[in-house]
């Protein structure tokens, strides 16, 4: 019996302290967002897989425009509330409409690209 609880409590000692020390912080996706941050080197790839579905030229499913060239993503930025709608959180605002929202990663790369002026390259 002895052994048997001698066995327990090193079973017990081995699991507490193969358990890892995860926190909040790990679970965010500390990717660096680059130092400028370019249309074509950022932000055209993040358009063509997540808005080019709907926004194409001509845009189909009840998109009102193309996001197809630097210009008219550019345009949407500045005059067409791109931003507020990635960023929402309001399901009948939010883009991709009836999608899952861009990962926070993304949404912060195309923020940073207004920041930093909208280059192209």
């Amino acid at each position: 019996m002895k052994t048997i609880n001698k066995l327990c409590i090193l079973i017990a000692v081995v699991f507490i302290y193969s358990c890892t020390n995860n926190s909040v912080d790990d679970l965010i996706d500390a990717t660096p967002i680059p130092t400028i941050v370019t249309y074509n080197d950022n932000v055209k790839s993040i358009i063509d897989n997540n808005c080019i579905s709907c926004h194409s030229d001509p845009p189909v499913n009840g998109a009102p425009i193309s996001l197809v060239t630097f210009e008219q993503v550019r345009n949407a930025v500045e005059n067409n509330g791109l931003i507020s709608r990635i960023s929402s959180n309001d399901q009948g605002f939010l883009m991709p409409f009836g999608g899952p929202r861009l990962p926070q990663n993304l949404i912060d790369i195309i923020t940073q690209w207004e920041t930093d002026g909208l280059p192209e390259d």
